[in-house]
């Protein structure tokens, strides 16, 4: 056989490997010979962290702001200037402004739901809800999210969950779409923390022995249910038997884990480094978000929620007094625990092993309501998302908006193109056929990795 694109000896070692990511042999050198991989290019990401702004920031008062724009459409915000010549984003991001240089901002994306639960599955999954924007809520042939994706194609670390989401689950009314593994099954799913990392409580009792219970008697519970699963088995084999075999399993790897338990104990963490990231949800969720992928947890999702005591709303959703929101809470938090996680993660070696993705579901807006204090409404046709490490060309700006940041003028980018980036930055082909629950295969990623945004 001719050794296609010219792989090199290591390149040819990996073919032993190839069915760990979910592929096999014929699809991994058609994948190789198209330039899918990341081969010879950036290694591999092990992690990724996703920052989810939930409610949709606005471009236009964060990464695009348009200072030429007349009024009613830039806003209150000033443009400042950046580590990288050229680039200008919102004053009230300046340590950000100071790392520019580690970030990719991506100014052209795009995609066509409008409601928030439509919307939330197009970014958290990269697939459009066949229901279109009347989507309410996620059904067992829902499309996964993409750390469930993950976890589906990529082999477990150890006894690490594979995909964690803190600190709490977006609702509106009820549980956002997008946010589990739909037809992939609850296998898959996330292992969802619900508690405040900032809280001077803060622990996970689910990884806790009660009621004087230890590792011994741990295992002595576990042999003896093994034993009547057993014989249980062998009277009548059963598939939901088995999953929840799986599901037992994991809880007792997971409780019997000290790397995981102490993955958890942000209260390891020093002073200085807490005070780094704030104070706040926000700030101690991704504190805790580095110490997981130090773990070894490949996808954390971090689902970022306001202050409700500041006037308007509790996220991103500015309908109304966009502007007191965005400068009182959301930005400040914003600009202080993203730039310590990039710097935290470079300073331990793992920003280039990690990529961060921060994104909404959609943008806001060109024009400014005339709402309470100035809002600005749904708008998925153009908005900005960031990328940072994992290989990440830093100081990069891809596309461009309009003069009013309505619509993409250059290389627009779709939340599919999106899922593939991430995909095909694990190592994987986003063209990897994954099959929902009516046998029906569906593509992994469904759009093209947006490779120019890499090293």
């Amino acid at each position: 056989m001719a050794n296609p694109r010219g792989l090199n000896r290591r390149d040819l070692l990996r073919l032993g490997s190839v069915s760990f990511l979910g592929m096999n042999l014929p699809s991994w050198l058609r994948s190789a010979a198209a330039g899918d991989l990341a081969v010879g290019s950036a290694a591999p990401i092990k992690s990724c962290i996703l920052l989810f702004q939930s409610g949709g920031p606005s471009q236009l008062d964060t990464w695009d702001l348009k200072p030429q724009a007349p009024r009613e459409v830039r806003g209150e915000f000033n443009a400042i200037p950046t580590s990288v010549p050229g680039l200008q984003i919102c004053e009230h991001l300046p340590q950000l402004a100071r790392v520019a240089h580690r970030l990719a901002v991506v100014r052209s994306m795009r995609h066509g739901m409008r409601d928030h639960n439509a919307a939330a599955t197009e970014t958290l999954c990269g697939h459009t809800p066949p229901e279109g924007d009347v989507i309410f809520h996620d059904g067992p042939n829902s499309h996964p999210c993409l750390g469930s994706v993950l976890s589906h194609l990529l082999p477990a670390r150890d006894v690490v969950p594979p995909h964690v989401a803190l600190p709490q689950v977006v609702s509106r009314g009820g549980k956002l779409p997008g946010q589990g593994p739909g037809f992939l099954g609850a296998r898959f799913g996330p292992f969802q923390l619900l508690r405040d990392p900032n809280a001077t409580d803060f622990g996970v009792p689910e990884l806790s022995l009660h009621g004087g219970m230890t590792l011994a008697g741990l295992e002595h519970r576990r042999s003896l249910l093994r034993r009547i699963d057993q014989q249980a088995q062998a009277a009548q084999p059963s598939a939901a038997q088995r999953s929840v075999d799986q599901f037992r399993d994991k809880a007792f790897d997971l409780l019997r884990s000290d790397t995981v338990r102490h993955a958890f104990d942000i209260a390891q963490e020093d002073a200085p480094t807490r005070d780094r990231y704030g104070r706040h949800k926000p700030g101690q969720s991704l504190l805790l978000a580095r110490r997981l992928v130090e773990a070894g947890v490949r996808f954390v999702t971090v689902n970022s929620i306001g202050d409700p005591e500041i006037g308007g709303g509790d996220d991103w959703d500015t309908h109304y007094q966009n502007f007191s929101i965005l400068r009182d809470d959301l930005l400040p938090k914003t600009d202080q625990a993203f730039s310590a996680l990039i710097e935290d993660l470079d300073l331990r070696g793992l920003l280039e092993s990690t990529l961060i993705v921060w994104l909404g579901e959609f943008g806001r807006t060109p024009s400014i309501t005339k709402a309470e204090g100035g809002g600005r409404d749904h708008w998925p046709d153009c908005f900005s998302i960031v990328l940072a490490g994992g290989g990440v060309k830093g100081g990069l700006v891809h596309g461009s908006s309009d003069k009013r940041a309505a619509y993409p003028e250059t290389d627009p980018v779709s939340t599919g193109d999106l899922a593939a980036t991430l995909l095909w930055r694990f190592g994987l082909d986003p063209a990897e056929l994954i099959y929902d629950r009516l046998g029906r295969p569906i593509r992994a990623g469904e759009g093209e990795p947006v490779r120019s945004l890499f090293l």
